[in-house]
């Protein structure tokens, strides 16, 4: 059974758990284990889910499979930039499934998903930063119909930053 769902203050442990999973599974071999960990220890804790989960400006998903937490997604609407000259584009900020139900299909219905709330919201289109070398989630989103329409350096630390493709894909 697939559910996708708001999440709760009940689920924020497994959703800090998942989505550190997920960066890892993702990033984890892009930079040295300390820039990795950095990162992590900086974003991604139960008090700044709780937060962004509380701000109107974020709208998380959580996909259970089997009642399992398994993947979630971040958007942001009416967030443009200066690539993609439209004004009420919805920025697909995060977007991660754990890496054993890749191929599942799960991917593909928190994406779609994710992109009926952005036409519901009357969104134009979507975009998002993938790193260049996830080859996996380019191939994924170019034949989900997103374009390169430029670049973004991830500050993964200090020392540390990731060259990004910026991908869009017009409704």
């Amino acid at each position: 059974m697939i559910r996708i769902e708001t999440p709760t203050f009940a689920d924020l442990e497994e959703l800090t758990a998942v989505a550190k999973q997920t960066f890892v599974q993702s990033h984890g071999h892009s930079a040295s284990k300390n820039d990795v960990d950095s990162y992590l220890e900086a974003n991604y804790s139960v008090d700044i889910f709780k937060a962004e989960i509380n701000n109107p400006d974020f709208v998380y998903r959580v996909l259970f499979y089997n009642n399992e937490l398994v993947g979630y997604s971040k958007i942001v609407y009416n967030n443009p930039i200066s690539a993609i000259n439209e004004m009420n584009i919805t920025k697909l900020d995060r977007i991660y499934i754990l890496e054993k139900f890749h191929g599942s299909g799960l991917g593909v219905k928190l994406f779609n998903y994710n992109i009926n709330l952005a036409k519901d919201n009357g969104q134009l289109g979507i975009w998002l930063f993938t790193w260049i070398e996830n080859k996996r989630a380019i191939g994924f989103y170019e034949k989900m119909g997103f374009k390169i329409v430029g670049s973004y350096d991830f500050k993964l630390s200090a020392n540390h930053t990731n060259p990004n493709h910026q991908m869009y894909l017009k409704f």
